[in-house]
């Protein structure tokens, strides 16, 4: 046994926490055992943690598998009561992290823990001026991604709210790390790691020992080291040392510190001591590293890392091996007190059980095994304990699925009859599919339907198959939001194009899910359900109407009742005597209360025996410790002018009106008390007051300075049932009434809490990157609700708000949205900033992008010129300066203005190859903006250049199935197109589809994308079956998922028609068109650009036919309509003249048919490149109606001069530069006039 070996005998501290060394669990059946996962980047890193495993499974059997396409690699094996697998990182960072990470829980997916642990540079002081030094070990309580956020024109601002930065962990791992942070277990921890350190240090090959005080030395943070390639001892660095007194002391410690603390994770190493401090002082934290982030989303995460040096520049390896080893230790030593769960100790434990048994023994339980799915499926009995089978209902409702957000209440209580009704009404009454239960708020409606919902859910009903969901009903947003939930759990696939409300309904009507049970809750306002009179258009155009759907609404209104269910009403009164009081008694601690009866009839009748108020009532009594006496006397002091108040707000278009003013005593009563006694808790209240009232992330929760006085605050108002916390304790409900009640509530010092609102929404609102899109669709609800009905507001506060909801909006594809919410800002700015201001421009910068999305290219251009010409006096290399030139460069292009777009973006990207690293993605952006007008002007050759220098670099940084990498692909095959390398475009296109095949669905919108460029190209390159037979596949894809006007739809179908015509089926291709055009009809305006398309190739079809006199009325109808909304060198209005020519040409009007030529050839030349297709198509063209007309030598110089062009740009065997050398010959053998009848093909530009 060599030294490593021996060193790998494990040291075990007496305690009740760590195993024997004969003691580990049994070697896992497959992947699934392994519930711990460490990360390390670095071979060091990753030889102290092997050094220390108990037990390793390759030395015993195979190594383990992986997923298949998992490029990690792997050690599997003990430590104390563990199954450990250790990844192995392929270089250091956040992304190698998040990559090595994404793919373990891939391979592995019981991972609960994962621990990163290695090394990291340190902050010598923490936040209370405690002493670190190097060896110290720091355990992270949080993260923070200091280098993530907004980069603002006078400063950093760092994105800071949990949900969109790593931010703290877990409520378990919080509880384990205070449990250590004790005296008694610190002590304990300390005591593993210096006898796993010793362990280590015992090996010589690992060299953990000491380095010495000697090596450890901190300069003054201006000090800086001035040549990375050479240590300080090489440059002789003598700077001022700072003193500490760990180090001065006389007996110096070698034991490392612990220290637990926020963590900074960043993707670039730290070499600053002045950036260290600044950014420690500004944040807290006491170290920096570079992976935890990139793990942080994939598993439950502790970093665990020894400091090596001091965050500065003065950087050594010296410490590197010590800390790794200070790292490894603490690290054993943690699982020393971590919890396995039940479920790895019920495997382990039935596997040691079968390795005791005989080998009859081990048969039998193989096959309980198989046919039970595993051992938690079938009932083990280990030494008196028992597992329970699942049989039974349980099994029944697994092949059901359901959404209910809502857990079951289990205090609910009475209303037997009512919940009878309800059934008998909706699952045997044949005209009972739409039930309504309407009543006052606070009733009792929504716990009702519920208990409903759970019960359907668990009880089978007469044909046993009932799906349950459940969706809220007080806005449009929150509704849409509780649709994207559901399509999330359900696995729902969903287009670009489609809105999820639009899913949602999809879904439901199709047969093919089987019956189901949809509660609809909180339907009070008519015109959230049907819309405003001026604006039709609400919930209930997204709630089937079909036989297998049964559904129930809640509301406060008759109005909505009869509306929704006719009939089918069931009114819901107060609870009666006898429920109220078993309730109001199972929710008291002091049950002796109840014997007062004269008391409690006075209390409930006060609450107007409404569930709500009887519960709330409930809730106060007991968080404050008052009797029902003492509650009663608080009732009965309320002043009325407040009670009368809030009365009146509750009022709506029913007539109920005897109990509302109870339920607002009550809850005035505990919105007073509340404000007295907490006011962290009034102040969350009043800020809910102007947000959604369901879904509240706690993000959105104002900061209260610390994190016990947010716990405090919120267990608070869900101590009085005012906030309902979500299964995942990060999500808050409200009732809807209370929430009207705080609105109320809120008017006396309504504007201080509004501008409170829009700083904090603004604050913790994500930017729109395509990776936030989870946080801004939770958070856009209520940031739609602040904004759009709240007026006043600090401008800058709301401002901001409004300018990342309006991106996100876009990035979401809710254009409309995104262009009235910027505009708005933009408005607010034009009156309260000056004009050069940077967030006026940004505002405006953004306003044009949402313009361009919503094709207002016209508006876009205007406004970022102005842009352009404001921000002229910022550096030529600013990177707002550099944007707006891309954005305007991206307009003029939309706009036909492709020479200037090329000026544009040339300038763009020589600046930004000065400035920024080869693989930056706004350098590689750019990149490919320029090649895509590069093939849009005709300078293919420098296209595909650019194209694969952009592929080059990606392929080195992105994945094979990476959007952009792919996006790259499918752009540079659309160059070879243009190129004539019709193959070699084929077979991108084709590598590009069959990745896609691997990662997308089916119906995904990128996907088809792909298939439908793909099928155009074989049509190209004359594969018309090919091409056919594709876009008959995606038409029948699209069916399934598209309305019959959808865009995408609509353009596979034109697409096919093309290829009809190809394959010489012009009568289909003129059926399918005047389809296409038809549908466009009734749903786009008269010159939209789509329409006047799809008009131009119904002309070519019919030209084609023979039908000239229709194609050229069709056509003149295009140009005309054309000059009205494109400039005179508009690409397509050029292509509809070019192609009007031909169909003059074809009928006889040759004179008609050179005038129009005349005229393309002439704007082409002066906006695009001599050797550009087009421009070459509609010379050769001009030149043969020239020889029809008797003009030979005209027609001669026209194609001598399109033949010396293609010379030089195409191969010689390309089949436009042949074609063109045919014409020119047969001008040079008809010297004398011949007539020439029809059109000479292949002069059609293939759009």
């Amino acid at each position: 046994m060599n030294s490593l070996d021996s060193a790998r005998v494990p040291f075990n501290p007496p305690d009740t926490h760590t195993s024997s060394a004969k003691s580990y669990p049994s070697r896992p059946s497959d992947r699934r055992g392994f519930e711990i996962a460490i990360i390390c980047a670095l071979t060091l890193e990753a030889d102290a943690i092997e050094a220390l495993f108990d037990h390793h499974w390759e030395d015993d059997g195979p190594p383990f598998d992986k997923e298949p396409g998992d490029p990690n690699a792997y050690s599997t094996g003990v430590i104390g009561r563990f199954n450990v697998v250790l990844a192995h990182m392929p270089g250091m960072g956040k992304v190698h992290a998040a990559t090595v990470a994404s793919n373990c829980g891939k391979s592995f997916p019981s991972i609960k823990l994962a621990l990163v642990v290695g090394i990291c540079g340190i902050v010598p002081f923490g936040p209370d001026k405690d002493e670190i030094i190097l060896g110290d070990i720091i355990i992270s309580t949080g993260v923070i991604q200091y280098d993530f956020g907004r980069q603002l024109p006078e400063r950093f601002s760092r994105k800071d709210t949990l949900l969109e930065v790593p931010g703290r962990p877990n409520v378990e791992i919080r509880g384990v790390l205070a449990k250590l942070e004790g005296l008694r277990h610190r002590r304990q921890l300390n005591a593993k790691i210096e006898g796993y350190l010793a362990v280590l240090q015992s090996d010589p090959e690992l060299h953990a020992e000491y380095p010495g005080a000697a090596e450890d030395r901190l300069f003054e943070p201006s000090y800086r080291h001035t040549d990375d390639q050479r240590s300080c001892e090489q440059l002789g660095c003598n700077g001022e040392l700072v003193s500490r007194s760990r180090l001065s002391a006389a007996d110096v410690p070698t034991k490392p510190t612990i220290h637990f603390g926020l963590m900074a994770s960043g993707d670039a190493v730290m070499k600053s001591g002045e950036d260290r401090n600044r950014i420690a002082t500004a944040e807290g934290i006491i170290a920096f590293e570079m992976e935890g982030a990139g793990v942080w989303d994939s598993f439950p995460c502790i970093i665990i890392k020894g400091g090596c040096d001091y965050a500065d520049s003065h950087k050594s390896k010296v410490w590197q091996r010590y800390a790794a080893a200070t790292a490894a230790a603490c690290a054993k030593a943690f699982l020393g007190f971590w919890i396995p769960s039940v479920t790895q100790d019920v495997v382990c434990l039935a596997a040691n059980v079968k390795r005791r048994c005989s080998l009859a023994d081990r048969e039998c339980f193989d096959q309980r095994k198989r046919l039970a799915g595993g051992p938690m499926k079938q009932g083990l009995k280990i030494e008196q304990t028992v597992i329970p089978p699942q049989t039974g209902e349980n099994a029944a409702t697994e092949s059901r699925t359901h959404y209910l957000p809502l857990s079951r209440n289990k205090n609910f209580v009475g209303r037997q009859e009512v919940i009878s009704q309800l059934q008998q009404l909706l699952f045997t009454d044949p005209d009972g599919q739409r039930v309504a239960l309407v009543g006052l708020g606070g009733v009792g409606k929504t716990q009702i339907a519920l208990q409903l919902a759970h019960i359907v859910k668990k009880e089978d009903q007469a044909d046993r198959n009932y799906s349950v969901i459940w969706m809220p009903a007080l806005s449009m947003a929150s509704f849409e939001q509780a649709c994207s939930k559901m399509i999330s759990k359900f696995g729902i696939a969903q287009t670009n194009e489609e809105n999820p409300k639009e899913t949602f309904k999809r879904f439901l009507s199709s047969e093919k899910v089987g019956k189901w049970f949809l509660i609809i809750d909180n339907a009070d306002s008519i015109e959230t359900l049907y819309g405003k009179a001026e604006a039709a258009g609400g919930i209930d155009q997204f709630i089937p109407d079909c036989e297998h759907g049964y559904i129930l609404y809640t509301t406060r209104s008759r109005e909505v009742a009869v509306s929704v269910a006719q009939n089918n009403i069931v009114e819901l009164s107060e609870m009666d005597d006898q429920d109220a009081k078993t309730l109001l008694k199972s929710s008291l601690i002091e049950k002796d209360q109840m014997q007062d009866t004269a008391l409690i009839d006075r209390l409930l009748h006060e609450l107007a025996y409404l569930p709500l108020a009887i519960t709330q009532a409930s809730a106060y009594m007991k968080v404050n410790e008052v009797s029902v006496k003492e509650y009663l006397h608080l009732l009965q002091n309320t002043e009325q002018d407040m009670v009368e108040l809030l009365s009146c707000g509750f009022r709506d278009s029913s007539h109920y009106d005897s109990c509302q003013g109870a339920v607002a005593t009550t809850w005035i009563v505990s919105f007073k008390q509340i404000r007295a006694v907490h006011e962290d808790a009034a102040t969350i209240l009043s800020i809910i007051a102007y947000l959604e009232p369901k879904a509240i992330p706690r993000a959105l929760l104002p900061p209260l300075g610390s994190e016990q006085k947010m716990t405090r605050a919120i267990g608070t108002l869900c101590g009085y049932s005012f906030l309902t916390k979500r299964e995942d304790g990060e999500t808050f409900d409200m009732h809807s009434l209370v929430h009207l009640a705080t609105q109320r509530w809120n008017e006396d010092d309504g504007l201080e809490i509004r501008l409170m609102a829009f700083k904090h929404i603004a604050k913790v609102f994500p930017t729109d990157d395509w990776e936030n899109r989870e946080i801004w669709r939770q958070y856009m609800p209520h940031a739609l609700r602040l904004l759009t009905n709240t007026d006043d507001g600090d401008t800058k506060d709301k401002c901001e708000l409004g300018y990342w909801v309006g991106g996100c909006l876009v990035a979401d594809g809710r254009i409309r949205q995104a262009v009235h919410i910027i505009e708005s800002v933009v408005e607010i700015q034009r009156t309260t900033l000056a004009e050069n201001d940077r967030r006026r421009l940004e505002s405006q910068h953004a306003l044009a992008i949402a313009y361009l999305s919503n094709k207002q290219t016209k508006e876009a251009i205007e406004l970022l010129k102005h842009v352009v010409a404001m921000e002229e006096d910022l550096a030529e290399n600013h990177p707002s300066r550099l944007a707006s030139q891309h954005a305007l460069a991206t307009a003029y292009r939309f706009n036909g203005q492709i020479k200037e777009a090329v000026e544009q973006l040339e300038h763009v990207v020589a600046v930004q190859a000065d400035i920024l690293p080869e693989n930056h993605p706004h350098r590689l952006a750019s990149q490919h903006t320029l090649a895509a007008t590069y093939r849009f002007n005709g300078q293919i050759k420098e296209a595909i250049e650019l194209l694969k220098h952009v592929l080059t670099v990606e392929v080195d940084m992105l994945p094979e199935n990476h959007p952009d990498r792919l996006t790259s692909q499918h752009e540079l095959a659309k160059a070879y197109k243009s190129d004539g390398r019709t193959k070699d475009a084929i077979k991108l296109l084709e590598h590009v589809v069959a990745v896609q095949a691997d990662i997308l669905p089916e119906n995904h919108p990128h996907r088809l994308a792909s298939q439908h460029t793909l099928a155009a190209t074989y049509r190209f390159n004359g594969q018309i079956k090919e091409a056919v037979e594709l876009l008959k596949y995606m038409f029948t894809v699209e069916v399934d998922i598209l309305p019959e006007d959808h865009p995408d739809r609509l353009a596979s179908q034109h697409e096919l028609a093309k290829a009809y015509k190809s394959d010489g089926r012009t009568k289909d291709a003129i059926k399918l068109l005047e389809h296409v055009v038809a549908v466009q009809a009734e749903t786009l305006r008269e010159n939209h650009p789509d329409w006047l398309t799809s008009q131009h190739e119904l002309a070519k079809a019919y030209k084609a036919d023979g039908q000239v006199k229709e194609a050229i009325e069709l056509l003149e109808h295009v140009v005309a309509a054309e000059a009205d909304i494109l400039s005179e060198n508009h690409p397509d209005r050029l292509m509809s003249q070019h192609e009007l020519a031909l169909a003059y040409g074809a009928d006889g009007q040759v004179k008609q048919a050179i005038e129009l030529l005349e005229h393309v050839v002439a704007v082409r030349a002066s906006i695009l490149s001599e050797d550009h297709p087009n421009r070459l198509v509609s010379e050769a063209t001009l030149g043969i109606v020239y020889q029809d007309n008797g003009q030979t030598k005209e027609a001669i110089e026209m194609l001598e001069h399109v033949v010396a062009v293609q010379a030089v740009t195409l191969s010689e065997d390309h089949p436009d530069r042949q074609l063109s050398i045919v014409w020119l010959q047969s001008c040079y053998d008809r010297l004398e006039e011949v007539s020439v009848s029809g059109e000479p093909d292949g002069l059609e530009t293939d759009d």
